[in-house]
């Protein structure tokens, strides 16, 4: 059980209650409830677990020396009172995400949908600082480039005195020659930090995104672009009362690897375990 499902002779990527009945199926000529193919499958060791990307293409020795980096920029920005901002950009198609949802016992988990064009979508740049949980956020027309990055760093430096450091991915939109001359504005006091290469894993906006899809665009087709960006607009303004939801929820493996002494949040254990056993009675009732 240890090996590939494959290795058994069963056409399953991996293990799970479904390959387990192929497997007694196949070599006890037997049939098993979904249960007890759960059962065997605790005995033998297995658990339920959300999987993680395994970001094949990271460069470990760099993700190292970022944390280090990391590190030290915080201490620094608390030193002299700086405002540290994670960025990002993200896009939210008018026929919404599928997520697993609940019905009843025998009923089809439909969704109903009119099949908008793959170009309806709201485009979106986001950063929340993790320090105070604050999300500064701006709509995006068309697709994100050089101009469209300053504009945004433009909003975000109107925003919050002070100096502020901007940490994001190194996308082709964060570079450019528009950047390069607002870069050297005077008396700007921003930072631009790039982060490791494919490492989305270290960057707290991405929880924006999921936060989103969770609560606005799962299951619901919102048919047109302006319909979607109506409702995640709405979403993002209503996260300044949510700011200690949101310093929860965005606290990334970076910080984690930072500062590991603060990695753990009570808060947070009791809704993952909640998540954890609804996903494990998911995975044994019968499809």
């Amino acid at each position: 059980m240890l090996a590939a499902p494959v290795k058994a002779g069963i056409a399953a990527a991996t293990w799970s209650w479904q390959s387990v009945r192929q497997f007694v199926v196949r070599h006890a000529g037997k049939r098993l409830s979904p249960r007890s193919c759960v059962r065997y499958l605790h005995r033998l060791g297995f658990v339920w677990k959300c999987p993680k990307r395994q970001l094949l293409k990271a460069n470990p020795a760099k993700r190292t020396a970022f944390v280090e980096l990391y590190r030290t920029v915080v201490e620094a920005a608390a030193a002299r009172g700086a405002r540290i901002f994670f960025a990002d950009e993200a896009h939210f198609r008018a026929d919404g995400d599928l997520h697993g949802l609940w019905v009843l016992r025998g009923a089809d988990a439909l969704v109903a949908s009119t099949s908008p064009r793959y170009g309806e979508k709201a485009s979106y740049y986001a950063a929340v600082c993790l320090e105070t949980g604050e999300v500064c956020a701006a709509q995006v027309d068309g697709t994100t480039t050089a101009e469209t990055s300053v504009a945004f760093l433009r909003g975000l430096r109107a925003d919050f005195a002070g100096d502020l450091i901007v940490i994001w991915d190194n996308g082709p939109a964060h570079h450019g020659d528009a950047m390069r001359t607002y870069l050297q504005t005077p008396d700007l006091h921003l930072r631009l930090i790039a982060l490791p290469a494919y490492s989305p894993d270290y960057n707290p906006a991405e929880a924006i995104w999921q936060w989103i899809r969770a609560e606005v665009t799962a299951n619901t087709c919102f048919g047109t672009a302006a319909s979607v960006a109506a409702a995640v607009t709405q979403f993002l303004a209503g996260l300044g009362d949510r700011t200690e939801e949101g310093k929860q929820r965005c606290r990334s493996e970076l910080q984690t690897a930072a500062f590991p002494e603060t990695s753990r949040h009570p808060e947070r254990r009791e809704p993952r375990l909640e998540q954890r056993r609804n996903r494990a009675l998911q995975a044994a009732l019968p499809m």
